[in-house]
């Protein structure tokens, strides 16, 4: 987790102000940071997690072997957990839809590695059965700017019953995303 943390601050470092630039060689398309409410019972049926998810993103340039308008873009990223909760680290493949010329959808896929338990149930801990959990998310943004979005944005975890526990867990919030 702390090499992943080293990473995005590092990566977060190569940034400049000059919109013609591009960090670490032109493979960063953008980078995203987010507040989500962590552990909110949407698909996953139990509130037993708290505090506030701090979340960054880093999306890398379209991979190129799948047709334009699908759009594949790998993705790494963080949510830190502030009540020393579960937090986690995840990538995976994001794919972007323009529903108007602003207005855009995104859906990723992938997995996630966590801090938190997997068989010890707590009364304020949950148990994923699994430290690896596969990863789904739902995004809805506008673009500002060029290079200016925010979006509303929920993820879910969870070990798709491959194991005997699988409470899974959603989290719900906005975002912010700057463009290179």
């Amino acid at each position: 987790m702390r090499a992943l943390a080293a990473l995005l601050v590092l990566s977060l470092g190569s940034f400049t102000t000059n919109a013609t630039a591009e960090p670490l060689g032109g493979i960063i398309s953008e980078v995203r940071f987010g507040v989500l409410a962590h552990d909110v019972p949407l698909i996953a049926a139990d509130n037993i997690e708290g505090g506030v998810d701090l979340n960054a993103e880093l999306l890398f340039r379209p991979l190129g072997i799948f047709p334009k308008n699908w759009n594949f873009r790998p993705h790494i990223g963080v949510q830190v957990n502030t009540d020393d909760d579960t937090s986690q680290a995840y990538l995976g493949l994001t794919t972007t839809h323009y529903l108007t010329d602003t207005v855009w959808g995104a859906f990723s896929g992938g997995g996630a590695i966590h801090n938190g338990e997997t068989l010890d149930f707590g009364e304020d801990r949950k148990a994923f059965g699994s430290q690896v959990l596969f990863r789904l998310a739902l995004e809805l943004g506008v673009d500002v700017t060029d290079h200016l979005s925010v979006s509303l944005y929920y993820d879910h975890e969870s070990n798709a019953f491959l194991a005997s526990e699988n409470p899974g867990i959603d989290n719900v919030g906005a975002r912010i995303g700057w463009k290179f």
